[in-house]
């Protein structure tokens, strides 16, 4: 577990000693950087709010990566969500960038903690980040009621909760169970010397499939949106969290919040999804094509 320097203390005791920004002040700061870009503006709205950085930065010190590396990560978070806040919407500052600092921080940890390992989808994200603290309570839950669940079983309740398909939870378990090795390490079986590396495949894509991938993402987006606007706002927030972040929510911490059960909650993100569909297969052929 990474410790705290005496250089990130000095900075953790200044972050605390900031001041604190009502909504009124908050607000004004935020209109002066985006519409005047007032860099004064934008340090004072930073520094206020670097005790949120730095408290989230602390939460990911078990994961091995230097103190001071997370807090960077989250101040970087920190700074987009400055960049990209919209004061109008009404939503108090931290509650937007706390989103930005997490997925900054998550990112930063999966890449350096094992890159052979992790991968860096959003499934996969979901599952580094949840599927220790899921399983042991799903285990806990399971000796309350006297019974042991086998593994093939805890494998699929795993993938109930988190929300991602089973081999996902496969995958990781494996990942997260082995251990790492260099991709410039020899085949042994290889008489000519090659290493592993050469064996990956080139997967880029070329300039024209760029262009039309482009256009598709585009597509899809405006697709999405069309989607979106039919859901209430209780719908649009649940397939937000659970399908739209980098770090899907799990239906136990999103029935906490909105005070709901996990089973509704599963049944609300259901019914999200069939009004969904059911937008996009009224928008035409080619959607309905897609879908199929």
């Amino acid at each position: 577990m990474a410790a705290m320097t005496q250089d990130d203390r000095t900075l953790s005791r200044k972050a605390m000693k900031a001041e604190l920004l009502d909504a009124e002040t908050e607000a004004a700061l935020a209109r002066a950087w985006r519409d005047e870009r007032d860099e004064a503006a934008l340090h004072r709205l930073i520094t206020a709010y670097m005790r949120l950085a730095i408290s989230m930065a602390a939460k990911f010190k078990r994961y091995g990566a230097p103190m001071n590396d997370l807090i960077q990560e989250a101040s970087l978070g920190l700074m987009k969500a400055a960049d990209k806040f919209d004061p109008d919407r009404e939503v108090r500052f931290s509650t937007y960038a706390v989103w930005w600092i997490k997925a900054g921080i998550q990112d930063h940890v999966m890449r350096n903690w094992s890159m052979v390992r992790t991968g860096s989808t959003s499934s996969q994200k979901s599952l580094f980040f949840n599927m220790r603290r899921v399983q042991a309570q799903l285990e806990r839950e399971a000796m309350a009621r006297g019974e042991e669940l086998p593994g093939h079983e805890l494998r699929e309740k795993i993938a109930v909760e988190v929300g991602v398909p089973l081999r996902d939870v496969e995958m990781m378990e494996g990942r997260l169970g082995g251990s790492d090795f260099s991709l410039n390490a020899t085949q042994s079986a290889d008489e000519e010397g090659r290493e592993w590396i050469d064996m990956l495949e080139d997967d880029g894509a070329n300039s024209s499939e760029q262009v039309e991938l482009s256009h598709d993402t585009e597509r899809l987006r405006q697709w999405l949106v069309t989607a979106m606007s039919t859901l209430n706002a209780r719908e649009q927030f649940i397939v937000r969290e659970r399908k739209l972040n980098d770090a899907p929510r799990t239906l136990e911490s999103l029935g906490g919040e909105l005070g709901l059960s996990k089973e509704r909650i599963r049944q609300l993100e259901v019914a999200a999804f069939a009004k969904m569909r059911k937008s996009l297969e009224g928008q035409g052929a080619e959607v309905r094509e897609l879908l199929a």
